[in-house]
């Protein structure tokens, strides 16, 4: 029950942040961020796949 809550809570969170940051972006200088945010997601993969490859071999 806790779990479905916070599940909740993100994706309200979740639902309210994005319009707002999409709206103030160029007032708080994350235009400058999104360069970055290209390499999040490729970065995120691989370091699930090390963890993946890290626990398989540890047993």
């Amino acid at each position: 029950m806790n779990i479905i809550l916070i599940l909740v809570c993100l994706i309200a969170a979740l639902l309210i942040l994005i319009p707002l940051l999409e709206k103030y972006q160029g007032k708080l200088g994350l235009d400058k961020a999104q360069k970055y945010s290209k390499y999040i997601l490729p970065l995120a993969m691989i370091g699930i796949v090390v963890k993946l490859i890290h626990s398989m071999v540890q047993g």
